[in-house]
């Protein structure tokens, strides 16, 4: 068995950024057609699309705000202007911030993560969704973190906003699946990107030393999830919330 994607139509939100880039990838390479979604690093964006290009991927640039529903609308007609209606909708894109104990969070940041996490996925699903559920078929994957079930001191607006897109897609879950559409949740842990093997720090001991693999894991063995949740092996998964984080993180029945 092989994943395969072909005649798919992917779009990756925060698809120019360390985690997006190795999923639109890894779709591609899979044989969808992918939509590299950006909102501000159009550089790194075009250089994800030559290079897929050059690799024979079906790669379109598209730039909006998540956090718009307009943009996010305007979004889905240039998709299905250029490539045809989603069949898959890989939702990354998030808003980064400094992490600070509750009491010395600006308010701010916990309404941008509410935005970023809840209203993202709030609105790719009702821009993209209705088209899946006129040809009976599609993939919602929501990138989540472990974050969400640790709790941990200083991540209360990145858990409490990720906890709120958990709800929403565990509603969907239910709402859609009478029309052949799948809902899952990817949750990494601290992943090895290509910024920490630029500067050289893969390693992170006292991290590594919760984990029970010992090690931490890679942005590929992220979009290896996102792959098998987007193909046809994962026909029968959803409501998933699956922790790709060595085992750090284990939801309990």
């Amino acid at each position: 068995m092989k994943v395969e994607l072909s005649g798919r139509v992917c779009v990756v939100t925060g698809a120019s950024g360390e985690l997006g880039r190795v999923i639109t990838r890894t779709l591609g390479a899979a044989g969808a057609a992918v939509a590299i979604h950006y909102f501000q690093c159009e550089e790194r964006a075009v250089a994800l699309q030559q290079e897929l290009r050059s690799s024979g991927v079906s790669a379109m640039l598209v730039q909006a705000d998540v956090t718009d529903i307009d943009s996010v609308m305007a979004m889905r007609d240039a998709v299905a202007a250029e490539l045809g209606p989603a069949d898959v909708i890989v939702d990354n894109a998030v808003i980064q911030y400094d992490w600070l104990p509750v009491l010395e969070q600006p308010l701010a940041d916990f309404e941008s993560q509410y935005r970023s996490c809840v209203l993202h996925n709030l609105h790719m699903v009702k821009a993209f969704v209705p088209a899946m559920v006129a040809k009976g078929w599609g993939r919602v994957i929501g990138i989540n973190t472990e974050c969400a079930m640790q709790c941990f001191e200083t991540q209360a607006a990145y858990a409490s906003a990720k906890r709120g897109m958990d709800g929403l897609l565990r509603v969907l879950v239910r709402e859609l699946g009478p029309n052949g559409i799948t809902v899952n949740q990817v949750a990494p842990g601290w992943m090895i990107s290509d910024k920490d093997r630029a500067t050289g720090r893969q390693s992170q001991p006292e991290y590594e030393a919760t984990v029970p693999l010992r090690r931490r894991g890679t942005d590929q063995d992220v979009a290896n999830v996102v792959a098998f949740l987007a193909s046809g092996l994962a026909e029968f998964v959803t409501g998933a919330f699956i922790p790709v984080c060595g085992g750090n993180v284990m939801p309990a029945i």
